[in-house]
């Protein structure tokens, strides 16, 4: 026969082996709870850094966008003023027959030279054509001529002047080349 202590001293054993037991499942699933947590952690970290990577991405976008049009703010008022600006040079190109006629034409070169200072204090400049070698991205040819003692490729005449605004050519010069 069993005794009394055997049999307490097997429960006792059992007992500890549940318990030995429970204990092994509750660090595992401790473990796996904290292993869920960190890589729950992780991927908020790694989503916030994205997140941020996103907004300091669109921050230097915007800044580039505003620098620009900052940079290129005349330009709608400038092409609108540069065909006011061809009829004051064809306008300064006539001769004049009398006193009144000459203090005109005076008065239209300041108004002309003011302009010209405005547009330059904006940035916009003429392009040099005249014996320049012809650049499509300066220059627009609506004439070829062959003439010698002149290089191929050469402008030879401006028939419309062209305007940059600082690096951006805001109408290109209309010339002849020779070819």
């Amino acid at each position: 026969m069993v005794s009394e202590k055997e049999v307490q001293q097997e429960t006792t054993e059992e007992l500890n082996q549940d318990a030995a037991v429970e204990s092994e499942e509750t660090a595992e699933t401790e473990t796996a709870v904290e292993e869920n947590w960190q890589q729950k952690a992780e991927e908020a970290e790694d989503k916030y850094l994205r997140l941020r990577a996103e907004f300091d991405n669109y921050r230097r976008r915007i800044q580039k966008e505003n620098e620009t049009l900052q940079k290129y703010r005349a330009q709608n008022v400038v092409t609108g003023i540069l065909p006011a600006l061809d009829n004051f040079e064809r306008a300064l190109n006539i001769e004049t027959t009398n006193d009144e006629s000459a203090s005109l034409l005076k008065g239209m070169q300041m108004v002309h030279s003011s302009l010209l200072e405005a547009l330059k204090a904006e940035g916009v400049e003429m392009i040099e054509s005249v014996g320049q070698q012809f650049d499509p991205n300066l220059h627009q040819a609506v004439m070829q001529v062959s003439e010698e003692g002149t290089e191929s490729n050469t402008v030879i005449e401006e028939l419309q002047k062209g305007y940059k605004l600082k690096d951006r050519v805001i109408r290109p010069s209309m010339v002849k080349v020779n070819e």
